[in-house]
């Protein structure tokens, strides 16, 4: 009906190329267009403003020969003012984005190992883009974004990146648990030597004690008994032990059967056997 009556409808985000004879005229905006048909006017084709989207996936190696397959999406659109050349100089526009795009990966990733492809994915999206933006703006296209969206190697590089990983993360844990096992066994050692120390210090203080007593002892009885030397304070100091270690064999109820000489006699020579140890221990060697 539209062209019964001349006029010709564009809808929203899309634009006409109007013709007169064959030969292009004008581009004609979102609206409603007188278009007289008896004079050889015409509408060529309609052009999309719209925001497009184009997935690439190329495949290609790395520097050290690695196969990847990588994945590329490229949002362009047409402009406005130049939507007669993007209609007119490419017959396929997908195609010529896919032709840039295959070229740019395969002359930026072969130069990059697989780990710095992971690490520098921007600046091959940069340099795709680029790519594209200086080629594509002759044709009236432009470039609004270039994403590389994945890097995927193939399944056994891939199982043995994750070995390698796993791998080095164990090491990292042996390494950290062998450290905390040292610290361990050093401060055990270090609380083994205070306590031995301690228990020396305890003992030490022991027979110092023991030592002052006995010392006391001999003093006061020397005191207390006129004629009485220190060798008989001794004597009765070791007889009193003597008796004080046979009642404490008699009293443990799970101590062992302990032979030893009994008697007044026995008694003498256990108190010189004890003198002269002590006095055999205390002489310079």
């Amino acid at each position: 009906m539209g062209n019964l009556v001349c006029c010709v409808q564009v809808d929203q985000s899309k634009v006409a190329i109007k013709e007169g004879f064959g030969k292009f005229e004008k581009v004609l905006q979102p609206g409603c267009h007188c278009l007289p048909w008896f004079l050889g006017k015409q509408i060529a084709g309609h052009v999309s403003l719209r925001l497009q989207q184009l997935d690439i996936k190329c495949e290609t190696k790395t520097k050290d020969n690695v196969f990847v397959n990588v994945v590329a999406s490229i949002q362009y659109r047409v402009l406005a003012d130049r939507a007669n050349d993007a209609f007119y100089k490419l017959t396929n526009t997908r195609t010529q984005l896919q032709a840039y795009v295959y070229d740019v990966i395969r002359a930026s990733v072969p130069k990059l190992n697989l780990d710095d492809a992971f690490e520098q994915k921007n600046e091959i999206a940069k340099a795709v883009e680029q790519e594209l933006e200086k080629a594509m703006s002759a044709y009236g296209y432009e470039i609004v974004q270039t994403l590389i969206t994945d890097i995927e190697p193939d399944v056994h590089v891939k199982r043995a990146m994750n070995e390698i990983n796993a791998a080095a993360r164990m090491r990292v844990a042996a390494n950290e648990k062998a450290e905390a096992e040292k610290i361990l066994q050093i401060k055990r050692a270090e609380g083994e030597a205070e306590s031995k120390y301690l228990s020396g210090m305890g003992v030490a203080r022991q027979r110092q004690a023991i030592v002052d007593g006995l010392r006391d002892s001999v003093i006061g009885f020397s005191v207390n008994v006129p004629g009485t030397t220190a060798r008989d304070v001794m004597d009765m100091v070791l007889v009193t032990q003597y008796f004080d270690t046979m009642k404490e064999i008699g009293a443990t109820s799970k101590s062992s059967a302990v032979f030893i000489p009994h008697g007044p006699g026995a008694v003498h020579d256990v108190a010189s056997q004890i003198r002269d140890g002590l006095l055999q221990g205390s002489l310079p060697h």
